[in-house]
């Protein structure tokens, strides 16, 4: 069986930011991030897994996220993410 890797965003309940990462198990990593294992995330938990892709090449994979960390694709996960969104901004404290 080939590997998938996958591309994944978390939104930060904390700061209301959004997080872009790689890996090759979205599952662990997620564990990894909510633990507090991942230097980057640790001071911004609570997270939400809210997309991945997957891929069966890893250079792909690695392309999408490095596009999803731009400007476009802030604005596209803003497009493809909307009704996510839309009830995060409405949600009351």
């Amino acid at each position: 069986m080939r590997a998938v890797y996958y591309v994944y965003v978390l939104f930060s309940e904390y700061d209301k930011r959004l997080y872009i990462g790689y890996t090759d198990d979205v599952k662990r990593r997620f564990q990894e991030h909510q633990s507090g294992e991942v230097q980057s995330t640790q001071y911004r938990r609570p997270l939400k897994l809210i997309y991945f892709e997957g891929y069966c090449e890893q250079e792909d994979a690695l392309g999408r996220e490095k596009f999803l960390k731009s400007g476009s694709g802030h604005r596209y996960l803003k497009k493809q993410l909307k009704v996510f969104f839309e009830k995060v901004s409405t949600a009351g404290p």
